[in-house]
């Protein structure tokens, strides 16, 4: 479970003048300029300077009587894929290096920055956000937190994002999750992190992957961390859902799909969970979900992420391909084959499997699986072969990519005990459920940590 200083915790030290803005932010550029660290693998961009003149900016601010937000002060890391005004949005790729400048921030970077947050940098990640592993040829793969003398994938596609929180370069990291790139980095390196309903936070100036599919989260140390981030991000009162209780609640763990290939850490680890949200006064019930099991023959012609991906990369492609990731660029090219009448026919076969989805769980609080079936695999065993790669990015995308294809909401919490391999607990919902699922979390995340 982590140990990491929460936003409260934070915001009481700058409250009581423990701490300051300066201080919080040069500490977390001092971490990240650590030579025997990972920051030179975490980030692509640390914005030093700025990050310096926010903070004392928020410091002057707070001896006023101005507190802006719950963020006020507070280091925070954004993923390399969306627009800050003036600098040159790179999504983890060499490819765009001699782009134009962003003329505007994305929407999520202004709501950050009128919340008062520091942003300290933009972070690593998987070329172009194309998978849940979080390798980088290019700039280097950040290591896991755990295991770092194994050297463990952190995860992705917000690779970098994760990393910077857990090694303390930011309190919170804002990605984006397509298919499970903010819960699957939350889940192998011990953090929490949120996937909301896509349309509650605007995607415009976040370089797409799949535009029907990406969302916009935070990472961070606890539930209570990503609900007043995610209000944030989402424009709305930065104000956490009413606490409910975890005695009664109806909780839905699917035996279709999400229980296959787990190893035996993560198997014993979401079991002995289940066993304490149980003793908490959960109801959990196991059902039959075959939907799940249908995704595959949905997707036999083809992804929307694919679809999507080749759309947006195909000029690029055309002239650029040899400065690519091997594996990102003969993924989206593999997308080429879709025709417009199979996409058509997915967006219409998406409608009527959410709609028989939410029908199966409508009596349910939430969805209860595993994050991820696996433990975070060596990145040297993933970088020396294609089918080890591929076969390890099915499997972790696997459980994350059902519940954004439900345009659903979802929470990563961790699970294991301290000092075990790091084990995500997922708590997923229909679209729009975003509140329940936040507040259901932080009764959860108190059980298993009770």
């Amino acid at each position: 479970m982590s140990n990491l200083p929460t936003l409260d915790h934070l915001g009481a030290a700058l409250a009581a003048g423990r701490a300051t803005a300066v201080q919080l932010a040069e500490a977390a550029l001092a971490r990240a300029r650590e030579p025997a660290g990972e920051g030179a693998r975490v980030f692509t961009r640390l914005d030093e300077a700025r990050a310096l003149a926010a903070a004392h900016a928020s410091d002057t601010l707070r001896a006023a009587g101005i507190v802006r937000s719950p963020l006020e002060g507070i280091p925070v890391s954004v993923k390399d894929l969306f627009d800050v005004a003036g600098q040159v949005t790179t999504a983890g790729s060499v490819v765009l290096k001699g782009a134009a400048p962003a003329a505007r921030s994305a929407p999520v970077i202004d709501r950050l920055i009128a919340a008062g947050a520091v942003i300290v940098g933009r972070t690593n990640m998987t070329e172009f956000a194309f998978s849940g592993l979080g390798l980088n040829p290019h700039h280097g793969t950040p290591a896991n937190p755990w295991d770092r003398a194994a050297r463990r994938i952190p995860g992705g596609s917000s690779s970098g994002a994760a990393v910077s929180v857990a090694d303390g370069m930011a309190a919170v990291a804002i990605g984006s999750d397509t298919g499970g790139s903010v819960r699957i980095p939350s889940a192998l390196c011990g953090l929490t992190g949120f996937k909301p309903t896509q349309r509650r936070v605007p995607t415009e100036g976040a370089l797409p992957l799949s535009t029907t599919l990406d969302s916009i989260g935070p990472l961070g140390a606890s539930v209570r961390c990503c609900a007043l981030a995610d209000a944030v991000l989402a424009g709305q009162p930065p104000v956490p859902p009413p606490a409910r209780a975890l005695s009664g609640a109806r909780l839905a763990l699917p035996e279709t799909t999400v229980l296959d290939g787990m190893d035996a850490t993560v198997a014993a680890t979401f079991e002995r969970a289940l066993a304490r949200l149980s003793a908490a006064g959960a109801r959990i019930t196991r059902i039959a979900v075959p939907e799940f099991a249908e995704l595959a023959r949905l997707h036999a012609r083809g992804t929307l992420a694919g679809a999507e991906a080749w759309a947006w990369h195909r000029a690029l492609l055309s002239t650029r391909e040899a400065e690519y990731d091997p594996r990102v660029g003969a993924r989206i090219l593999g997308a080429q084959g879709m025709g417009a009448a199979d996409y058509i026919e997915l967006l219409a076969a998406r409608r009527r499997w959410i709609a028989q989805v939410e029908a199966r769980i409508a009596g349910f609080d939430a969805l209860v699986m595993p994050t991820v079936p696996v433990v975070a695999p060596p990145i040297a065993e993933l970088q020396a072969s294609d089918d080890a790669y591929f076969a390890a990015n099915g499997l972790i995308l696997r459980n994350p990519t059902l519940i954004n294809f439900l345009d659903g909401c979802a929470l990563s919490l961790p699970c294991h005990a301290e000092g075990e391999a790091p084990v995500g607990l997922m708590l997923a919902g229909c679209a729009l459920s975003d509140a329940r699922i936040l507040a259901l979390g932080e009764a959860v995340e108190a059980a298993l940590k009770g």
